[in-house]
Parts: structure tokens; C-alpha cells; sequence
């Protein structure tokens, strides 16, 4: 997945924003709560990592996988990162990046899911 079709897919699910911070990263957010990230890994080519918020459960069973790590930083928080290309398809990542969306949203209060129009199915 190329850092365009990344944003382009954020962009697509509910209620989300974008910013541009640490170092060039693409972060997407849901009432200003982070979701997911696109950072690059050093300076040529599409080295792009991809980190999002998932399940304990989810956690323990991605940092398994070879090219998914914790996430830098995130980790503590269930985060993890997908670190080469091969390590997961585009469809697959675009399932994780809409469950770390959805996850996110849970955890809006009542009052901010209603402002944005949001209202993630029960855990």
C-alpha cells in the first residue's frame, strides 16, 4: 500500500481528520484521538510503516508475525507496526486500519460520537 492509497482510505472512513506531524508522518485521527499512522522509513523509496491501534488479543497474535513489530513509542498502548510490504496485504491492512478506527471511536464519549456522527457497534 503506497502512503497515498493510505490516506485516501482514511480519508474514506467516518468523521476522520489528517495532520502531517513527526517528521512527515501521515496521521489520521477520530475525535482527535489517533488511529493510525504512515511514517517513512529513512530517505529513498517506498519504505513505508504502517502502525495502528488494535486488541490486546490482536496485539499478541500480529507481534508474531514476521515484518509486525510494537510500535515504536505506541506499543504500551497496543499499537503495532507493519515494518516491510510482504508482511500483510492492502486488504488486510485496510480491515486492522478500519478496526483501530472503530476501536478509537468506542472510546469517545456519548456526546462526541453523536457530534460526529459516529456509533462503533459494541466490543
Amino acid at each position: 500500500m503506497t502512503r497515498s492509497e493510505f490516506d485516501a482510505f482514511c480519508d474514506a472512513l467516518t468523521a476522520t481528520t489528517h495532520v502531517v506531524q513527526w517528521g512527515n508522518a501521515s496521521v489520521w485521527k477520530i475525535g482527535g484521538k489517533i488511529f493510525a499512522v504512515c511514517s517513512k522509513w529513512g530517505d529513498v523509496g517506498d519504505d513505508n510503516r504502517f502502525s495502528f491501534k488494535c486488541s490486546d488479543l490482536t496485539y499478541t497474535i500480529l507481534i508474531e508475525q514476521p515484518g509486525i513489530a510494537p510500535a515504536p513509542y505506541l506499543a504500551r498502548a497496543k499499537w503495532v507496526q507493519v515494518q516491510t510490504a510482504d508482511a500483510m496485504t492492502d486488504r488486510d491492512l485496510e480491515d486492522y486500519i478500519q478496526a483501530a478506527h472503530t476501536i478509537v471511536a468506542r472510546k469517545l464519549t456519548k456526546a462526541q460520537r453523536r457530534e460526529l456522527g459516529v456509533n462503533p457497534p459494541a466490543a
